[in-house]
């Protein structure tokens, strides 16, 4: 297997393709690509749900903003057409688990309580994660995943180059096979192709991104 193969194979694999109905709220996890906010105005404006929340502090990629994941993003989709009324911000979440429990408390002190459908945005190679997250830790709710609809190389710009692109591909899929463990998220289907390219892309030095102390098929 090529790098440049296993690049769309792990790409394809973090997509999940659920299909997008209305729902009760828009659920945006905070990431460094403010397209995903963009992304989150165009569903509100098809009237896909009602109320978009932003969840997002200082995470891994963007503690050297100026301001929180969630305050950006709001200020993008209020230039996007958003209604400020419309919007949730959390601001103090760093992870994913942190997204959803710190929401949660948002919607409930906005007095909105528990929604029973949302769908929820993350950045393209995020999906699957996203998805496993919510399961384990927002079980209640019927989700839909989904991300701004873009090809890889596509996603790639100054700021999101493709060594971080990969990297960060790379430490999700690894996420995606530890988290269970822990009971952070659902356990996810995980194909051999997937695995190959997993190793392919970290032996090739795509490693920036890995959790430490956990043993790598390339290094054992």
């Amino acid at each position: 297997m090529t790098p440049d193969e296993a690049i769309d194979i792990l790409w394809n694999y973090h997509h999940v393709g659920q299909e997008l109905r209305p729902a009760d709220l828009i659920f945006v996890l905070g990431s460094n690509d403010v397209r995903v906010a963009e992304y989150a105005a165009e569903l509100y404006k098809r009237h896909l749900a009602p109320v978009i929340l932003f969840s997002g502090g200082m995470g891994r990629f963007t503690g050297g903003w100026a301001v929180p994941d969630a305050e950006l993003f709001a200020e993008a989709a209020i230039k996007a057409g958003v209604p400020e009324n419309c919007i949730l911000i959390e601001n103090k979440s760093t992870n994913t688990g942190e997204n959803v429990r710190f929401s949660r408390e948002v919607l409930k002190r906005a007095g909105i309580g528990e929604p029973v459908s949302l769908i929820a945005l993350q950045k393209p190679y995020m999906e699957r994660r996203t998805l496993a997250t919510l399961q384990a830790q927002w079980p209640e709710a019927r989700v839909a995943v989904s991300s701004p609809p873009v090809t890889f190389r596509g996603y790639l710009t100054a700021e999101l180059p493709q060594e971080l692109v990969v990297s960060a591909m790379v430490g999700d899929f690894q996420r995606i096979l530890e988290y269970p463990r822990q009971g952070f998220s659902t356990e996810q289907p995980v194909t051999p192709e997937a695995m190959e390219a997993f190793r392919t892309l970290g032996e090739a030095g795509n490693d920036s991104q890995l959790l430490r102390n956990i043993p790598l098929p390339w290094k054992s």
